[in-house]
């Protein structure tokens, strides 16, 4: 079964994803029939239980899809996985009766739904949350922003971790379902030099937003750990997903370089062309090892903390470093928007900001060596 969904998914990438893809990062915004096809061919439900109408499929079987999907197209990939990763966060931890309101039209692709952590001032510093989440008699009211969050400019639905407590307080931070078409949300898109229409890249403002007893998901004193917990899962599907870039990549420029001549040969005849083309392929080879590691021990429920973030380390820093060469292989025909390179390219810098910004990574990756010694 497994094998079988991830050629869908890789018939999906080549046959939807790639020709939409370019105009994905001229501004276009793709096509809500194109989400509901991934959720005929069960994407949006990989990990979800079968029993809530997902395909049961483990970690490792979401982490190739990620890297299959991101290979066409990184933002439309996260937009696809943070839906998906809201739709098995709930037939966790939810109450029955939103399980049954919301999955259904999260798993078919008829609304996407995002996660809301960051801040205007909060990005990895979990504990400065701002974003206040005040009790009543039957219920909570919400108040703050989240900004730069993925599927943020047109999601149904959002998990937002607020502050219960005093602000700083790590353990008095919550994570609530929240509709986004409820009274009281400003909603914004963010776009940049860089294409963001297929990650749907976006925030919203929440003033005084009621919501229910039962939409507090994770209650405070354990929404840490849980984010923790998610976190490592995010850091090496994140690690797969750079190595789809790169390996697409690659790819292309070596069937390029098969092709085009350069006085009188094929450029990969080119003994500094070469060059270039085996050190990105090595450099990927290196990636994809410590991800199957990382995996390997998210897949399992083992301790990821170290192999996670020093997969996303790795992951991240061969694509910044092989895409820009793999480019200057290309040559100026690299530019043309039906190829990956440049789409990639700026993938790889948004990459190295999620789920741990890289510098912030190194220094957590030094302190968990020095903690577990010699």
């Amino acid at each position: 079964m497994t094998q079988a969904f991830l050629d869908q998914v890789e018939a999906f990438a080549e046959k939807t994803i790639v020709p939409a893809a370019s105009g994905w990062s001229m501004g276009a915004v793709p096509d809500g029939k194109i989400y509901e096809k991934a959720g005929q061919i069960g994407i949006l439900g990989m990990q979800v239980p079968q029993t809530f109408g997902g395909q049961g499929l483990d970690f490792t079987s979401r982490a190739e899809a990620c890297r299959i999907l991101a290979g066409a197209d990184f933002g439309f990939a996260m937009s696809l996985i943070n839906t998906h990763n809201v739709a098995l966060r709930l037939s966790e931890i939810a109450p029955g009766a939103l399980c049954q309101r919301y999955i259904s039209d999260l798993l078919s692709g008829k609304i996407s739904a995002c996660t809301a952590l960051t801040e205007p001032g909060t990005g990895s510093d979990f504990a400065a949350v701002t974003t206040r989440a005040t009790q009543t008699a039957t219920g909570w009211v919400l108040n703050g922003e989240k900004t730069w969050i993925i599927n943020g400019r047109h999601a149904t639905l959002s998990i937002v971790y607020a502050q219960c407590a005093a602000v700083g307080d790590v353990d008095g931070i919550g994570a609530f379902l929240v509709d986004l078409n409820a009274p009281n949300i400003t909603r914004y898109a963010i776009d940049s030099s860089f294409g963001q229409t297929s990650m749907g890249t976006g925030g919203f403002i929440l003033r005084d937003v009621e919501v229910t007893q039962d939409a507090m998901l994770i209650a405070p004193a354990t929404a840490f750990k849980a984010i923790l917990t998610e976190i490592n899962a995010a850091r090496t599907y994140v690690a797969a997903m750079c190595n789809g870039m790169l390996a697409r990549a690659t790819r292309d420029a070596a069937t390029y370089g098969a092709r085009r001549h350069s006085f009188g040969k094929p450029l990969n005849a080119i003994t500094s062309w070469q060059a270039s083309l085996s050190a990105a392929e090595t450099a990927l080879k290196a990636s994809q090892a410590r991800t199957a590691q990382a995996t390997d021990l998210v897949n399992t429920g083992e301790d990821a903390q170290l192999l996670a973030a020093q997969a996303k380390i790795d992951a991240v820093t061969a694509a910044q470093t092989h895409l820009p060469e793999l480019l200057q292989l290309m040559g100026a025909e690299g530019l043309r928007s039906e190829h990956v390179f440049c789409r990639h390219i700026a993938a790889a810098q948004i990459a190295g900001f999620t789920d741990g910004a890289t510098n912030i990574l190194k220094d957590r990756v030094d302190r968990l060596i020095t903690q577990k010694g010699p």
